[in-house]
């Protein structure tokens, strides 16, 4: 098989059914045995030829012909469903068609599974049985409507493997060509970004920067697929701190929207301010002239609540070593005040004692000095009586 993008192959429960994933290499069936590879292929009415879609441009109104060869690689007969569907981009941005089941509403409408022998067609679905080791050109009519309008419109076809007998869970195993259908007329190519939701997650380690993710979607307003460059950019106040993704979206499809997530990496600057940048890209060989680049720009408050908790506890710490350190020069200089008025009352008292010795000392010898003057006075006071005890002496003598 050969496909631009692979379809995708997922297990099916009960009646549902989903698409199987297909490479350029021919498709196996999970069955326990026998084993059963096959492959779908563009062709002519000959057989398989070089392309690796369909590929058609057609006004409306119109259609063409075209041929798609089933291969059977198996040593046994196998049985497949051949229907087309309408084309979509699955979430890992692989091409893929609708699910087995899903009644297509646009391109895949168009394209009518002709008739081959050994097979049947009910509902648009061929149901056809191929022998081992051997091939089946089929015959496909792209009829476009005459009121389709013009650009793009995506489908495929798929050959899917038919399993004997059905139990509870089955495996929907198919592969497919592309079909790149455009309806003729004005070709509008349009892209741009649409801001889903940019949050914030700090980190609490303050010496880290914090998470920022932005979800957004690529929305293709024109009517051909495009691909993009998407650059997503975020900055803090006055351009510090920046930081930046880059992303390519392989295709996006007329009408619909891809979505897109970036991780960044952002120092909390209490506010970032960011862009979704994108640039066009063309898809592939598609003659489509690629539209100017479009931004949109979006703000996400980002508080340092970590740096700010760390900023608080050195602020607490410095008041507290402040503190501490008044308290502690208050303390050294209330002893040190104690310390001087006990000096200084020792003193008073050392000086009291001196004064007081000082004192009595003075007293003493004022005494003395006054008992001396008494005795000095009286004595030239008492001539009389020397006098007469001289007297007294010369009489008894």
């Amino acid at each position: 098989m050969n496909v631009p993008h692979p379809l995708s192959r997922t297990v099916v429960v009960t009646v549902a059914a989903a698409l199987l994933v297909a490479s350029a290499a021919p498709a196996h069936a999970d069955d326990a045995a026998p084993e059963t590879t096959w492959s779908l292929t563009p062709a002519t009415a000959e057989g398989p030829d070089s392309r690796v879609s369909l590929r058609h441009v057609i006004d409306a109104g119109q259609s063409v012909d075209d041929f798609v060869t089933l291969t059977n690689f198996s040593a046994h007969p196998a049985t497949f469903d051949v229907y087309a569907s309408d084309g979509i981009v699955g979430a890992s941005g692989d091409f893929d068609l609708l699910p087995p089941g899903e009644t297509p509403v646009d391109g895949g409408a168009w394209i009518t599974v002709g008739a081959v022998e050994s097979g049947s067609a009910d509902g648009g679905v061929l149901t056809v049985e191929v022998q081992p080791e051997s091939s089946l050109t089929i015959p496909l009519t792209i009829a476009v409507p005459a009121d389709a309008t013009p650009g793009d419109h995506p489908a495929g076809v798929v050959a899917q493997f038919v399993p004997e007998g059905d139990g509870p869970v089955q495996m929907a195993n198919r592969v497919g060509v592309r079909a790149h259908l455009r309806v003729g007329g004005d070709v509008v190519a349009a892209i741009a970004p649409t801001l889903v939701s940019a949050t914030y997650e700090p980190s609490w380690n303050p010496f880290a920067p914090g998470i920022l993710r932005i979800e957004h979607r690529l929305e293709n307003s024109g009517n051909v697929r495009l691909g993009a460059d998407t650059r997503t950019t975020v900055t803090g106040p006055f351009g510090l701190a920046p930081a930046d993704a880059t992303a390519q979206i392989r295709e996006v499809l007329p009408g619909q929207t891809t979505p897109s997530a970036e991780r960044l990496e952002v120092w909390p600057l209490f506010v970032a301010l960011g862009g979704i940048t994108v640039d066009p890209l063309v898809v592939g060989e598609d003659d489509v002239v690629a539209p100017e680049s479009s931004t949109s720009s979006f703000t996400v408050v980002t508080v340092p609540w970590a740096q700010l908790a760390l900023l608080l506890l050195l602020a607490a710490a410095v008041a507290l070593a402040i503190r501490l350190r008044r308290r502690s020069r208050a303390d050294v200089q209330r002893r040190i005040d104690e310390a001087v008025a006990r000096a200084r009352e020792e003193t008073a008292a050392g000086a009291d004692a001196g004064a007081s010795t000082t004192s009595a000392g003075a007293d003493a010898g004022t005494s003395t000095g006054t008992a001396g003057a008494d005795a000095g006075v009286r004595a030239p006071q008492s001539p009389e009586r020397g006098a007469a005890v001289d007297e007294r002496t010369a009489s008894v003598g």
